[in-house]
């Protein structure tokens, strides 16, 4: 786990970097960055603050996001790239969670991908999305053996979640959570990280941290921690571990009843226009104007 960069896209993607290698150096072939890496949470933002001071720290907050491809809506989002740097695709966050619908815009399933990799298929789902029963049924339907949930909460709860997503999923589920200082944070009067300003040191943790690796059982592999920065590692047997858990529990195979209970997702690109002419497969490209974060 990591503290999201409140930085330019240039300085965020240079500690992105440092931190890949030294995860090859350790012999991960797989690394997963907390929510909202680059780009930085928006927390102690007042986005409800429409004057000129509001709309200033918004427009700093939306330069210091990725185009992907570009516009001006801002998503949370996973990027997801293959070992040789190639980007895949992506996940946008369907749900904000309270006041982040203030900032960010609400994705669809269309971006809920499971990739089929050397090491397991992968997918993402990010934060509280992960407390929505039908998604995470969602992304059982498509497989998935490495279920990532990048996060921002650290409370005492979250790690009873991700260990009942593994046992319910059969799968491995990484989650790696912010952890950030003060300092993370632009000093005050720029940015007030609270009302009781005076009393947080440069030093003081505004956001504990917490990341997990978990088994398909329910075991933690790794962490949770607490005590600062750092790379968390586990070894996945996919092939040994996973089928086992499949055995006695397969939510959406043997232990299913589609005679009783059954989902339908909606996977197409719902797009506010839509123009006759166009043609009738749309490009990841072309799919709208947006900025990821």
């Amino acid at each position: 786990m990591s503290s999201p960069v409140r930085a330019t896209v240039v300085q965020a993607s240079n500690k992105a970097e440092k931190l890949l290698k030294e995860a090859a150096a350790l012999g991960s072939q797989l690394v997963v960055f907390p929510e909202a890496f680059i780009g930085g949470y928006p927390r102690g933002h007042n986005f409800a603050d429409q004057s000129p001071r509001g709309k200033e720290s918004f427009r700093k907050y939306h330069a210091s996001a990725i185009n992907v491809p570009d516009g001006y809506t801002l998503y949370c989002t996973v990027l997801f790239f293959d070992p040789e740097g190639n980007y895949l695709g992506k996940h946008r966050k369907l749900m904000p969670t309270y006041r982040e619908r203030l900032v960010w815009g609400f994705g669809d399933c269309s971006t809920t991908p499971v990739y089929d990799t050397p090491y397991g298929k992968l997918g993402s789902v990010i934060c509280w999305e992960n407390r929505m029963p039908l998604l995470r049924t969602a992304m059982y339907g498509k497989g998935i053996e490495i279920y990532c949930a990048p996060s921002a909460d650290s409370g005492d709860t979250w790690v009873a979640t991700m260990r009942h997503v593994a046992m319910e999923g059969g799968c491995y589920v990484l989650s790696p959570i912010q952890f950030c200082r003060r300092k993370d944070y632009p000093p005050p009067p720029e940015y007030l990280y609270s009302p009781t300003e005076e009393d947080v040191t440069p030093d003081s943790i505004v956001w504990a941290g917490g990341s997990v690796i978990i088994s398909p059982t329910g075991e933690v592999l790794a962490g949770p921690n607490y005590e600062g920065e750092g790379l968390f590692t586990a070894d996945l047997d996919v092939r040994g571990e996973i089928p086992k858990a499949k055995f006695m529990f397969d939510v959406v195979g043997h232990y299913a009843r589609p005679d009783v209970l059954s989902l339908t997702v909606n996977n197409r690109p719902l797009l506010p226009v839509t123009f006759t002419s166009s043609p009738s497969k749309i490009k990841d490209d072309e799919m709208d104007e947006c900025k990821d974060v």
